[in-house]
C-alpha cells in the first residue's frame, strides 16, 4: 500500500505545476483545473516519492511538481508496474496507461543536472472513476 505525498496542477501548459491541498479526479478527464487533463491516455501523471528523494540526494533542488507530475506517490516503484495496473485512492480509480515519455526538448532540470527522471520514472494514468483526493490518502493496487 502506498500514500499520496503531494498533488500538483498547472492551469496553463508550459508552466510549472503547483502543489495543492486537495483535488477532484474527474472520470475520463483527469484532475479538475489541470491544463493536461482531457480525453486522452495521459490524464494524470504519477511519480514515485522515493525517486524524487534519490534525485535530491544527487544535489537537485526540486520541489513537488518540478517534473510536471500530478501525484507524488510513496510506497511503489511505479515504473516497474505493468500497463493496465489499476489504483484506488478513496472512491477514485486510475489505470496505468504509459510508462515514461520522450523528452523532445530538455527541461530546466536536465539543463542544470544533466538528467531528468520523469522520462523514465514517471507514469501516466486515466481516470476510470472520479473522486476527491488529498495528500495523506492511501493508494492501493487493485488486483
Amino acid at each position: 500500500m502506498g500514500v499520496i505525498k503531494g498533488i500538483c496542477v498547472s492551469e496553463k501548459k508550459g508552466t510549472q505545476k503547483q502543489e495543492v491541498y486537495q483535488a477532484e479526479l474527474r472520470e475520463d478527464w483527469g484532475i479538475a483545473g489541470d491544463a493536461h487533463a482531457g480525453k486522452w491516455h495521459r490524464q494524470v501523471s504519477l511519480l514515485s516519492f522515493e525517486k524524487i528523494e534519490e534525485f535530491r540526494k544527487k544535489g537537485a533542488e526540486v520541489e513537488f511538481g518540478a517534473f510536471g507530475e500530478n501525484l507524488i506517490v510513496e510506497g511503489y516503484d511505479l515504473s516497474r508496474l505493468p500497463i493496465g495496473t489499476r489504483f484506488q485512492v478513496g472512491d477514485a480509480v486510475l489505470r496505468l496507461t504509459q510508462i515514461g515519455k520522450q523528452c523532445h526538448a530538455h527541461c530546466e532540470i536536465y539543463k542544470v543536472m544533466g538528467d531528468c527522471i520523469m522520462p523514465r520514472e514517471g507514469v501516466f494514468t486515466e481516470v476510470l472513476k472520479g473522486g476527491h483526493i488529498k495528500p495523506g490518502d492511501k493508494i492501493c493496487i487493485i488486483e
